[in-house]
């Protein structure tokens, strides 16, 4: 399977989908709640992104399903060139799938020697090999601390500059060469994973392309449409929580004269909706995902 889909049941019932209406997929993958969307939709239609060039090979052949290879960061200009605005519902399932896990050639898993890449969309952009081997050391520094929540992100940091001052680190096996001595003994592999994460979120301008989407959300969703984001890490639940409750990343609420907030969106679950026991039994990859729904006032 290209993807199993997290918290699906959740995730469509939270977009309490009208028949006839407009939804967005912002992140197709495998297709798999594309397709439980268009069970859904009756006669409507569904418009959906993703950068990733092997995920378009998973196009569900329908004629109410729009499957665009672009970053669902521009997806405002895409359903305003399709004249699909406003749209009913928005979906949101971030992070990386299963098949780019899984996927040796790509980069993004410690468990394979691959060229250091980690970019979603292969034909655009920097590549994880050209930050780790050209930036400075305070600016990777940073990376590491903001984006891995690494205690020891200057070590780290040091760690690389002083391996590519011998030898340019190229393939995911010569960066784990580059850092094994800062790994906490028992926890290679977890800490790794932090390394590898940070420099996915800075390669992809993962946080970027999120906020972008929350913003544009306000402006495509009709009245009562709604918004529904999978997260995959405190960064990325921390934005939407945020925007959701107050419409500002940093949870500023906005108040009128008489102390009404001023908010475009209205959240409706108070926590975040997590995964069974059941599903994480069945899908281990599920374990930190936290669903948010939000609908426009």
């Amino acid at each position: 399977m290209y993807h199993n889909p997290v918290l699906l049941k959740e995730s469509i019932e939270g977009l309490q989908i009208r028949e006839g209406g407009v939804y967005v997929d912002a992140t197709y993958g495998g297709g798999g709640h594309s397709r439980e969307i268009l069970k859904n939709i009756g006669s409507g239609s569904l418009i959906a992104f993703d950068q990733d060039i092997d995920a378009i090979g998973n196009e569900i052949s329908d004629e109410r399903l729009t499957l665009i290879q672009q970053n669902f960061r521009y997806a405002r200009n895409f359903l305003k060139l399709y004249k699909a605005v406003p749209v009913n519902g928005i979906l949101a399932d971030l992070g990386i799938s299963s098949h780019q896990i899984d996927d040796g050639d790509r980069g993004f898993s410690v468990r394979f020697d691959a060229e250091l890449d980690l970019r979603m969309n292969r034909e655009k952009g920097m590549s994880a090999k050209e930050i780790v081997n050209s930036w400075p050391v305070r600016e990777i520094r940073n990376i590491m601390f903001r984006y891995g929540d690494l205690k020891n992100a200057g070590k780290v940091a040091a760690s690389i500059e002083g391996y590519r001052n011998g030898k340019e680190i190229t393939t995911t096996t010569e960066l784990k060469e580059a850092i094994s001595k800062c790994a906490p003994r028992g926890l290679e592999n977890k800490f790794f994973a932090k390394v590898f994460q940070a420099l996915r979120i800075e390669v992809n301008d993962e946080l970027g392309a999120l906020k972008e989407l929350l913003l544009q959300s306000v402006d495509l969703l009709d009245k009562g449409g709604r918004i529904v984001v999978i997260s995959y890490h405190s960064l990325e639940d921390r934005l939407v929580k945020n925007f959701f409750k107050s419409g500002d990343f940093e949870g500023r609420q906005e108040k009128d004269f008489y102390g009404n907030l001023i908010s475009s969106l209205r959240p409706v679950t108070k926590k975040p909706i997590v995964p069974t026991e059941e599903e994480i039994k069945n899908n281990s990859r599920a374990r930190s995902a936290k669903l948010r729904i939000a609908e426009k006032i």
